[in-house]
């Protein structure tokens, strides 16, 4: 059960809502966030909503059987729209790319990048920072100074930025300099961090652990709006399996599923998905075509000679080519039934 609560409400009223909760056998959680103020009641006690729907209080009562009950489309029919500021929007209608390095290596390669974004129309610009890299000696990221400076040649340039937080030690110092937060798959059920994250007001991007269910993406998801933070986008980045022709296998079936089950935006990521630069392309546009809200994948000016996942980056021309073509498929998603 998810009760919406009166910005109006008082303190008196608020006891009397939750009083009649725990009289109908639910346990009352208050759920506090930068967008609104929910009663969130777990139990399983069968009671006719009308009995409470009238208190003073409420704006609206919803029953809803997920345990994720916060990111469910059953309570919120309509799609969430993360606004970034700046006319940067994704979900609701607004189709979103996103495309940097895997890793940000320097200046000369933060400026070409942020060159090619805004010659093919691309507001938001993907790159890490702090790298988990399965071998602890790959280049790991620039930290935080690299952050600053891409953050302000970035913003400067009108692009808003995504970047990876890895422990809950890091958001403070990151929080200024980022657009929105992104938790790797290695952090997915990282639960300190996602709690942390969700008393910060960025957007956070959650990937799909490397071999996590989509229910679990979602619980991932419940715990970030439930600390307080409702501005959540989903990410399908591929899972393991025994297949090993391409890294990962990337489950396009997720995609119609989050958006049946979550009123959150679905971003998909085929360059981690396949993991093999020239199925990139086709991964994108049928992420595209089962209805993702937006696609996250890697560039580089020579892939060749990027300083990671360089097997799985588009150089400039290939990364121009896709754009069109994704743009020109979302303008026609109506074909097929988004």
């Amino acid at each position: 059960m998810i009760i919406q609560l009166e910005t109006s409400i008082t303190s008196e009223q608020k006891q009397h809502v939750i009083d009649k909760v725990k009289e109908a056998g639910y346990k009352a959680n208050p759920v506090i966030t930068q967008m609104g103020e929910y009663l969130v009641g777990i139990g399983k006690a069968k009671f006719d909503i009308r009995s409470i729907g009238h208190l003073p209080g409420i704006r609206d009562i919803h029953i809803v059987s997920d345990d994720y009950k916060l990111v469910s489309s059953k309570w919120k029919v309509e799609p969430t729209t993360i606004d970034l500021g700046d006319g940067v929007k994704i979900g609701g209608g607004h189709f979103a790319l996103m495309a940097g390095p895997c890793s940000i290596e320097g200046e000369e390669n933060i400026i070409n990048t942020i060159d090619h974004l805004k010659n093919n129309g691309i507001r938001i610009m993907r790159g890490g920072v702090y790298k988990p890299r399965s071998s602890p000696y790959s280049f790991r990221g620039l930290g935080i100074d690299g952050l600053k400076l891409w953050y302000q040649l970035a913003h400067e340039a009108g692009i808003k930025i995504i970047t990876e937080v890895m422990q809950v030690s890091q958001i403070e110092e990151m929080v200024d300099y980022v657009d929105i937060f992104q938790v790797g798959a290695r952090n997915t059920q990282n639960f300190n961090l996602l709690d942390e994250l969700g008393k910060v007001d960025k957007p956070v991007m959650i990937k799909r652990g490397i071999s996590g269910t989509i229910d679990e993406l979602l619980y991932s998801a419940e715990y970030v709006f439930s600390a307080g933070n409702e501005r959540i986008l989903l990410c399908e980045r591929g899972i393991r399996t025994y297949e090993r022709a391409s890294r990962n296998t990337f489950d396009i079936n997720a995609i119609p599923i989050l958006k049946e089950k979550s009123h959150l935006p679905v971003i998909a990521d085929p360059s981690h998905g396949v993991g093999i630069r020239d199925f990139v392309e086709p991964v994108a546009l049928a992420s595209t075509v089962a209805g993702a809200d937006g696609v996250i994948f890697e560039i580089h000016t020579k892939p060749e000679e990027a300083f990671s996942d360089g097997q799985q980056t588009l150089n400039y021309w290939e990364s121009a080519r896709l754009i069109q073509k994704l743009n020109h498929l979302a303008s026609s998603k109506e074909l097929f039934g988004h």
